[in-house]
Protein backbone atom coordinates (compact mmCIF):
# COMPACT_ATOMS: atom_id res chain seq x y z
CA UNK A 1 0.00 0.00 0.00
CA UNK A 2 3.02 2.31 -0.11
CA UNK A 3 1.72 5.81 -0.77
CA UNK A 4 -1.96 4.86 -0.25
CA UNK A 5 -4.55 6.21 2.19
CA UNK A 6 -5.15 4.86 5.68
CA UNK A 7 -8.48 5.89 7.26
CA UNK A 8 -8.73 5.50 11.05
CA UNK A 9 -12.25 5.30 12.46
CA UNK A 10 -14.09 3.54 15.28
CA UNK A 11 -17.29 3.37 13.21
CA UNK A 12 -16.55 -0.19 12.13
CA UNK A 13 -20.03 -0.70 10.65
CA UNK A 14 -19.20 2.04 8.13
CA UNK A 15 -15.70 0.87 7.16
CA UNK A 16 -16.82 -0.63 3.84
CA UNK A 17 -18.76 2.53 3.06
CA UNK A 18 -15.78 4.75 3.91
CA UNK A 19 -13.47 2.70 1.71
CA UNK A 20 -15.89 2.84 -1.22
CA UNK A 21 -16.59 6.56 -0.82
CA UNK A 22 -12.94 7.61 -0.52
CA UNK A 23 -12.08 5.55 -3.58
CA UNK A 24 -14.93 7.20 -5.49
CA UNK A 25 -13.43 10.57 -4.52
CA UNK A 26 -10.13 9.56 -6.09
CA UNK A 27 -8.10 8.37 -3.10
CA UNK A 28 -5.90 5.42 -4.04
CA UNK A 29 -5.31 2.17 -2.17
CA UNK A 30 -7.68 2.93 0.73
CA UNK A 31 -7.47 0.86 3.91
CA UNK A 32 -9.83 1.50 6.82
CA UNK A 33 -8.98 0.43 10.38
CA UNK A 34 -10.08 0.83 13.98
CA UNK A 35 -6.83 -0.30 15.61
CA UNK A 36 -5.18 2.07 18.05
CA UNK A 37 -2.07 2.59 20.14
CA UNK A 38 0.95 0.50 19.25
CA UNK A 39 -1.17 -1.57 16.87
CA UNK A 40 -1.88 1.52 14.78
CA UNK A 41 1.79 2.50 14.75
CA UNK A 42 2.73 -0.99 13.59
CA UNK A 43 0.14 -0.79 10.81
CA UNK A 44 1.48 2.58 9.65
CA UNK A 45 5.00 1.20 9.67
CA UNK A 46 3.86 -1.81 7.62
CA UNK A 47 1.70 0.02 5.06
CA UNK A 48 3.72 3.25 4.81
CA UNK A 49 0.70 5.26 3.66
CA UNK A 50 1.07 8.58 1.91
CA UNK A 51 -1.87 9.93 3.89
CA UNK A 52 -3.50 9.06 7.22
CA UNK A 53 -7.04 10.37 7.81
CA UNK A 54 -8.23 10.06 11.41
CA UNK A 55 -11.70 10.67 12.80
CA UNK A 56 -11.72 13.69 15.11
CA UNK A 57 -13.51 11.79 17.87
CA UNK A 58 -11.35 8.67 17.63
CA UNK A 59 -9.87 9.31 21.09
CA UNK A 60 -12.47 11.86 22.22
CA UNK A 61 -10.76 15.02 23.47
CA UNK A 62 -7.38 13.26 23.55
CA UNK A 63 -7.27 12.72 19.77
CA UNK A 64 -4.86 15.68 19.27
CA UNK A 65 -2.49 14.19 21.84
CA UNK A 66 -2.68 10.74 20.26
CA UNK A 67 -2.08 12.23 16.81
CA UNK A 68 0.95 14.04 18.20
CA UNK A 69 2.23 10.74 19.62
CA UNK A 70 2.03 9.13 16.17
CA UNK A 71 3.72 12.10 14.48
CA UNK A 72 6.58 12.01 16.97
CA UNK A 73 7.35 8.53 15.64
CA UNK A 74 6.59 9.24 11.97
CA UNK A 75 7.67 12.85 11.67
CA UNK A 76 7.20 13.03 7.88
CA UNK A 77 3.73 11.46 7.88
CA UNK A 78 0.98 13.46 6.17
CA UNK A 79 -1.90 13.33 8.64
CA UNK A 80 -5.36 14.86 8.34
CA UNK A 81 -8.20 14.85 10.86
CA UNK A 82 -11.81 14.88 9.71
CA UNK A 83 -14.91 15.61 11.78
CA UNK A 84 -18.05 14.13 10.22
CA UNK A 85 -20.24 14.44 13.30
CA UNK A 86 -23.26 16.72 13.11
CA UNK A 87 -22.74 17.57 16.77
CA UNK A 88 -20.66 20.73 16.92
CA UNK A 89 -17.00 19.84 17.32
CA UNK A 90 -15.43 22.85 19.10
CA UNK A 91 -13.11 24.79 16.79
CA UNK A 92 -10.51 25.07 19.56
CA UNK A 93 -10.17 21.28 19.50
CA UNK A 94 -9.57 21.54 15.77
CA UNK A 95 -6.94 24.20 16.42
CA UNK A 96 -5.16 21.88 18.83
CA UNK A 97 -4.60 19.41 15.97
CA UNK A 98 -2.76 22.08 13.99
CA UNK A 99 -0.75 22.97 17.11
CA UNK A 100 0.30 19.31 17.24
CA UNK A 101 1.56 19.30 13.63
CA UNK A 102 -1.43 17.64 11.99
CA UNK A 103 -1.41 19.01 8.44
CA UNK A 104 -5.14 19.33 7.86
CA UNK A 105 -8.44 19.57 9.71
CA UNK A 106 -11.80 19.30 7.90
CA UNK A 107 -15.19 19.81 9.57
CA UNK A 108 -18.47 18.75 7.94
CA UNK A 109 -20.26 21.58 9.75
CA UNK A 110 -18.38 24.15 7.65
CA UNK A 111 -20.73 23.04 4.86
CA UNK A 112 -20.51 20.49 2.09
CA UNK A 113 -18.68 22.87 -0.27
CA UNK A 114 -15.85 23.45 2.20
CA UNK A 115 -15.88 19.79 3.23
CA UNK A 116 -15.34 18.46 -0.29
CA UNK A 117 -12.91 21.26 -1.09
CA UNK A 118 -10.86 20.07 1.87
CA UNK A 119 -10.95 16.46 0.70
CA UNK A 120 -9.87 17.56 -2.78
CA UNK A 121 -6.87 19.33 -1.25
CA UNK A 122 -5.97 16.15 0.63
CA UNK A 123 -6.21 14.09 -2.55
CA UNK A 124 -3.78 16.51 -4.21
CA UNK A 125 -1.31 16.08 -1.33
CA UNK A 126 -1.94 19.58 0.02
CA UNK A 127 -3.04 20.80 3.44
CA UNK A 128 -6.41 22.28 4.39
CA UNK A 129 -7.58 24.00 7.57
CA UNK A 130 -11.27 24.34 8.30
CA UNK A 131 -12.38 28.03 8.06
CA UNK A 132 -13.90 27.87 11.56
CA UNK A 133 -10.59 26.58 12.93
CA UNK A 134 -8.55 29.09 10.96
CA UNK A 135 -10.67 31.84 12.50
CA UNK A 136 -9.72 30.64 15.99
CA UNK A 137 -6.06 30.57 15.01
CA UNK A 138 -6.19 34.09 13.54
CA UNK A 139 -7.47 35.76 16.73
CA UNK A 140 -4.52 34.47 18.75
CA UNK A 141 -0.93 35.61 18.98
CA UNK A 142 0.25 32.01 19.21
CA UNK A 143 -1.05 28.46 19.00
CA UNK A 144 -1.53 26.37 22.16
CA UNK A 145 1.50 24.44 23.37
CA UNK A 146 1.93 21.12 21.61
CA UNK A 147 1.32 17.95 23.56
CA UNK A 148 4.27 16.04 24.96
CA UNK A 149 4.30 12.42 26.20
CA UNK A 150 2.77 11.86 29.63
CA UNK A 151 5.50 11.57 32.24
CA UNK A 152 5.68 9.09 35.07
CA UNK A 153 5.17 11.83 37.64
CA UNK A 154 2.10 13.09 35.79
CA UNK A 155 0.68 9.57 35.90
CA UNK A 156 1.30 9.48 39.66
CA UNK A 157 -0.65 12.71 40.09
CA UNK A 158 -3.36 11.41 37.77
CA UNK A 159 -3.84 8.18 39.73
CA UNK A 160 -4.22 10.03 43.03
CA UNK A 161 -6.61 12.56 41.46
CA UNK A 162 -8.62 9.63 40.11
CA UNK A 163 -8.93 8.34 43.68
CA UNK A 164 -10.32 11.69 44.80
CA UNK A 165 -7.31 13.05 46.70
CA UNK A 166 -7.09 16.83 46.94
CA UNK A 167 -4.04 18.73 45.74
CA UNK A 168 -2.45 19.05 49.19
CA UNK A 169 -3.00 15.34 49.85
CA UNK A 170 -1.37 14.42 46.53
CA UNK A 171 1.56 16.69 47.39
CA UNK A 172 1.98 14.92 50.72
CA UNK A 173 1.81 11.45 49.17
CA UNK A 174 4.40 12.30 46.50
CA UNK A 175 6.57 14.51 48.73
CA UNK A 176 6.29 17.45 46.35
CA UNK A 177 4.79 20.93 46.67
CA UNK A 178 1.18 21.80 45.93
CA UNK A 179 2.48 24.16 43.25
CA UNK A 180 4.20 21.22 41.51
CA UNK A 181 1.02 19.13 41.71
CA UNK A 182 -0.95 21.93 40.06
CA UNK A 183 1.73 22.30 37.38
CA UNK A 184 1.45 18.61 36.46
CA UNK A 185 -2.34 18.91 36.28
CA UNK A 186 -2.14 21.93 33.96
CA UNK A 187 0.24 20.05 31.71
CA UNK A 188 -2.20 17.16 31.44
CA UNK A 189 -5.15 19.50 30.86
CA UNK A 190 -3.27 20.84 27.83
CA UNK A 191 -2.20 17.43 26.54
CA UNK A 192 -5.70 15.97 26.64
CA UNK A 193 -7.67 19.14 25.80
CA UNK A 194 -9.69 19.08 29.01
CA UNK A 195 -10.71 21.81 31.43
CA UNK A 196 -10.90 20.11 34.81
CA UNK A 197 -10.05 16.97 36.77
CA UNK A 198 -13.37 15.27 36.04
CA UNK A 199 -12.79 15.47 32.29
CA UNK A 200 -9.16 14.44 32.75
CA UNK A 201 -10.10 11.30 34.68
CA UNK A 202 -12.69 10.27 32.07
CA UNK A 203 -10.20 10.67 29.23
CA UNK A 204 -7.52 8.81 31.18
CA UNK A 205 -9.91 5.89 31.69
CA UNK A 206 -10.77 5.94 27.99
CA UNK A 207 -7.08 5.77 27.10
CA UNK A 208 -6.57 3.04 29.73
CA UNK A 209 -3.95 5.13 31.52
CA UNK A 210 -5.86 4.30 34.69
CA UNK A 211 -8.45 1.66 35.41
CA UNK A 212 -11.65 2.02 37.46
CA UNK A 213 -10.78 -1.40 38.90
CA UNK A 214 -7.49 -0.18 40.44
CA UNK A 215 -7.38 -0.18 44.27
CA UNK A 216 -8.43 3.17 45.71
CA UNK A 217 -5.81 5.11 47.68
CA UNK A 218 -7.37 6.89 50.66
CA UNK A 219 -4.34 8.96 51.61
CA UNK A 220 -2.24 8.63 54.72
CA UNK A 221 -4.33 11.07 56.80
CA UNK A 222 -7.77 9.82 55.79
CA UNK A 223 -10.41 10.56 58.44
CA UNK A 224 -14.17 10.32 58.49
CA UNK A 225 -16.45 12.85 60.14
CA UNK A 226 -16.90 13.49 62.94
CA UNK A 227 -13.20 13.96 63.48
CA UNK A 228 -11.57 12.41 66.61
CA UNK A 229 -12.22 14.94 69.44
CA UNK A 230 -15.20 16.72 67.93
CA UNK A 231 -17.76 14.50 69.66
CA UNK A 232 -16.03 15.11 73.03
CA UNK A 233 -15.81 18.88 72.95
CA UNK A 234 -18.95 19.37 75.02
CA UNK A 235 -22.60 19.77 74.45
CA UNK A 236 -23.93 21.94 71.65
CA UNK A 237 -24.77 25.53 72.49
CA UNK A 238 -28.09 27.21 71.81
CA UNK A 239 -28.48 30.60 70.13
CA UNK A 240 -27.65 32.50 73.34
CA UNK A 241 -24.75 30.27 74.27
CA UNK A 242 -26.76 28.19 76.67
CA UNK A 243 -26.30 24.48 76.77
CA UNK A 244 -29.02 22.56 75.01
CA UNK A 245 -30.64 19.91 77.12
CA UNK A 246 -30.59 16.43 75.77
CA UNK A 247 -32.96 13.67 76.68
CA UNK A 248 -32.63 9.95 76.59
CA UNK A 249 -35.87 8.30 75.59
CA UNK A 250 -36.46 4.79 76.72
CA UNK A 251 -39.18 2.39 75.69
Amino acid sequence: MFGGTLVVSRAENFHKHFKKRFEELGFANVTVTAVEGEGLKMLIDELKPGLVIMGARFHKTATPSMAADILQRFDELNMAVVSISFDRYPADYGMSFIANHVNSFIDILDGTEQFYAGLARLREGKSFISPSVQERIDIRDALPDEATPVTGRELDVLRFAHDGLQGNEIAQELCISLRTVNYHKRQMFNKFCVRNEGELVRVAEHLKLISPDDPICLGRNFELSPLPMEAKRGKKKGRKGKEKKTYDYQD
